[in-house]
């Protein structure tokens, strides 16, 4: 059985320090039995990076159309579908969440508020994500590129990298770069999966075991420069 203790311990030792900003993929279940649920692992998260630090994660709403995902969205209600731990964080009180109807993220922090108060904002890059009345997904005032310039850290907790969501944002910029050379340019995605192979076997990042969970731990830029990289050479 694993504590909120333990937890915090395993985090350390992983390499999150205090004043972190950490954008969290999770798979619940795979951090083993736990004492006190979901409610002391988003404590230890909060143990890790302190009073001074951050806790993101993705509370999208991803089930169905663009169409059907913006009928049903409700920016204090609507579920997040990306895992237990995401609802779980979404619903606390102390939690701040994004206004996008598709790709809203969630926040605990000092600096919350001011990450995720300007999702609706229209300044930026361009995504196929896109959706009237809501903000550029990856804009300039998203979240998860405010966040970038907090040094924000991905920490994922026993899943691969097919859940890493910032993949979207190297594409993004890909494609943005692509559309200022020839505005008839389509946008491409990334293989995530190739992509996480090269990561770990090229990039900087830490691995290790939290609870009974196998994680990584990197800094976002980082890797998002290095996807950008890379895409460059397809």
């Amino acid at each position: 059985m694993h504590s909120r203790a333990t937890l915090l311990h395993d985090l350390r030792r992983l390499g999150v320090v205090a004043t972190d900003t950490l954008f969290v993929h999770s798979s619940f279940r795979s951090l083993g039995q736990v004492e006190g649920g979901a409610a002391a692992v988003i404590g230890a998260l909060g143990d890790a990076v302190g009073s001074q630090g951050d806790v993101l994660m993705p509370s999208f709403n991803l089930i169905g159309s663009k169409q059907e995902r913006a009928a049903r969205w409700d920016v204090e209600q609507t579920p997040s579908s990306v895992g237990w731990l995401t609802e779980a964080f979404r619903q606390m009180p102390e939690t701040t969440r994004s206004d996008h109807y598709s790709h809203s993220v969630a926040a605990q922090g000092p600096r919350a508020r001011d990450i995720v108060s300007n999702h609706l904002s229209d300044k930026g890059m361009a995504s196929p994500w896109d959706l009237k009345p809501w903000g550029k997904t990856y804009g300039a005032e998203s979240p998860m590129v405010l966040a970038l310039d907090l040094g924000v850290k991905i920490l994922m907790v026993g899943v691969d990298y097919v859940s890493s969501t910032y993949v979207h944002l190297a594409e993004v910029m890909w494609w943005n770069s692509r559309l200022a050379l020839d505005p008839g340019s389509e946008f491409r995605g990334l293989d995530r999966v190739e992509m996480g192979r090269m990561w770990d076997e090229k990039g900087h990042l830490s691995s290790g075991v939290v609870g009974s969970a196998t994680c990584r731990l990197f800094v976002a830029r980082d890797y998002v420069n290095k996807l950008c990289d890379w895409a460059q050479r397809l």
